[in-house]
């Protein structure tokens, strides 16, 4: 049984972990006390909203971080879905599907006009995934993207 929740500043550890993982995930070095770092600051300022999946022996096993934006167009919150991850070991399980299922009625309970994410072409997976939760592809506008150099 997966149970799907706020995250809360008990949870740190536990989902610094996770958050580690997904960034060794996308090529990043292991670092933990990072990972902690960023992390506690998102939960000191609440400018994220992370929702966890925890599992019937109280372990998180997956994670999904929005950040809030707006539409000027539509006048109305927008939300990014930036994060999403579950362990390997606990894949298969519909835990992608229920974490998306909260961001939804996140978007819901605020107001927003839609979720925002984006993934590889080559995330099949992924891809699969949103487009059976109801995510469409963008076939109309382009995404851009510029990189401050590194310091």
């Amino acid at each position: 049984m997966i149970m799907v929740r706020k995250a809360t500043w008990h949870d740190l550890n536990g989902l610094s972990l996770l958050f580690n993982q997904y960034r060794v995930f996308y090529g990043q070095p292991w670092d933990i006390d990072a990972a902690t770092r960023f992390l506690d600051f998102r939960l000191q300022k609440a400018d994220s909203e992370i929702f966890v999946a925890e599992n019937a022996q109280n372990s998180l096993v997956g994670f999904v971080q929005l950040y809030p934006l707006f539409s000027s167009v539509q006048l109305r919150p927008l939300w990014l879905l930036n994060d999403l991850f579950v362990e390997e070991t606990s894949r298969g399980q519909r835990i992608s599907k229920a974490l998306i299922l909260r961001a939804k009625e996140l978007a819901s309970a605020t107001g927003a006009c839609g979720i925002l994410l984006e993934t590889a072409k080559s995330n099949v997976i992924g891809n699969q995934l949103y487009v059976s939760t109801g995510f469409m592809p963008n076939e109309n506008s382009n995404y851009y993207f510029w990189s401050q150099p590194d310091q």
